[in-house]
């Protein structure tokens, strides 16, 4: 990394705040999970006694799985260490088709 970001953590170590920096970021796992979902039908009705299903709703949820490996150094005692961070982005697609 060009530039140290100081994290406002406590050192594992020594136990001082504001000493931390990330020296180092690196991407250790990636996956990609998909997977359908099929939502209950829309319902319209002008009278609520009387609900009508018109659309029916499908989709596809991906969940993009990425798991860091950060690197810190405490600027105070040098001591270094690492951490696994996982993170998570959902996204999904809806297909709406009309129910006959």
């Amino acid at each position: 990394m060009s530039e140290l970001r100081t994290i406002f953590r406590r050192c594992p170590n020594c136990g001082k705040r504001f000493e931390i920096h990330i020296t180092g970021k690196k991407l250790v796992d990636e996956k990609v999970v998909s997977n359908r979902v099929q939502i209950d039908p829309v319902l319209m009705t002008s009278s609520p006694r009387l609900l009508v299903p018109t659309m029916m709703r499908e989709g596809v949820t991906t969940v993009d799985e990425k798991e860091f490996r950060y690197a810190y150094e405490c600027k105070h005692c040098g001591h270094k260490w690492f951490e696994l961070v996982k993170n998570d982005d959902v996204s999904t697609s809806w297909n709406q088709t009309p129910k006959l």
